[in-house]
């Protein structure tokens, strides 16, 4: 079991470029996507959250079902559903303005315990960064790495909803010793200010940095550095791109039962890059499509295989 920790939302997604284009509301938040990416690929997933009982609340807990994701850990609240309304520019690439004053997902408190057989456990995006929710993510970050358990990290910077930077980058060096695998973008890893090598040497056993269309890198802590280009396509948009990686990450190392710091250590170059392209194929696919929608195993194949 792969247990995903964080916000679900709307996003009322563009359906073309400027800031008065028409929206269209569609189920999102970096870890619900993530969720959802994960459970069409096949991975037993369950989603760790609180959603709000509205209308947009029952449809995001409809999706998680949909794509296969344990709910137990969800509970519900009468606060609003946070909302995300993206723009998008002439490339497809999506900047977004957030509504989460006194929403439902603010309210997380952490659960007693995860499901037995779990294995990993996964992080980021706004659920870090807005209290009282941030706090006890937090808690569950830590007491997850506490427990052995593989924990994977996308900060998914959304700089509008963090009012102070520099508090913000320190409390994200406190959760590094917690962390297994760290994944960003080279745009989160620039507004963060670190390197790869920082981090790794401040607790993650590899980094992975995603570069748009230009493909993915992984750092890993003795000295390897290995790359993969971006798969070619029509991009309609890259919502929910980053979250595609975050599960076909995940994925493909629980296929291959590397779901640990050690088994990190011994990926080695060629496992590293097959592991790379998978999740370049399945960010592709995410981008060829508009909004979140996540590709399913039949599109990908197997990740051993690549």
């Amino acid at each position: 079991m792969i247990v995903v920790a964080g916000e679900a939302l709307i996003d009322l997604v563009p359906q073309g470029p400027g800031a008065l284009a028409d929206l269209k509301p569609a189920p999102g938040g970096g870890p619900y996507n993530t969720a959802v990416a994960l459970g069409r690929l096949g991975s037993p997933t369950a989603f760790c959250s609180r959603l709000s009982s509205d209308a947009f609340g029952e449809a995001l807990l409809d999706g998680l079902r949909r794509a296969g994701v344990e709910v137990s850990l969800v509970r519900r609240g009468p606060e609003p559903t946070t909302l995300a309304v993206a723009t998008l520019d002439a490339g497809g690439s999506a900047a977004y303005s957030f509504y989460v004053d006194g929403t439902a997902d603010r309210l997380f408190t952490a659960p007693a315990a995860l499901p037995a057989g779990t294995r990993a456990v996964s992080f980021g995006t706004c659920s870090l960064v807005l209290e009282p929710g941030a706090s006890a993510y937090e808690e569950l970050l830590r007491t997850a790495a506490g427990q052995g358990l593989f924990t994977a990290l996308d900060p998914n910077i959304r700089a509008g909803l963090i009012p102070d930077a520099d508090a913000y980058r320190e409390r994200f060096q406190s959760w590094l010793p917690s962390v297994t695998l760290l994944k960003l973008s080279a745009e989160d890893a620039a507004w963060l200010g670190g390197t790869p090598r920082a981090w790794l040497a401040a607790g993650p056993a590899a980094v992975v940095i995603t570069r748009g269309g230009d493909g993915l890198t992984v750092f890993t802590r003795d000295g390897g550095e290995h790359s993969v280009p971006g798969e070619k396509v029509d991009v309609v948009d890259t919502i929910g791109a980053g979250d595609t990686v975050n599960a076909a990450l995940l994925h493909g190392l629980a296929a291959r039962d590397a779901l640990s710091a050690e088994a990190l250590a011994a990926f080695g170059a060629e496992g590293w890059k097959r592991l790379l392209r998978f999740a370049a194929r399945a960010a592709a696919i995410t981008c060829s499509r508009a909004g979140a929608e996540p590709p399913y195993a039949a599109e990908l194949g197997d990740p051993a295989a690549l």
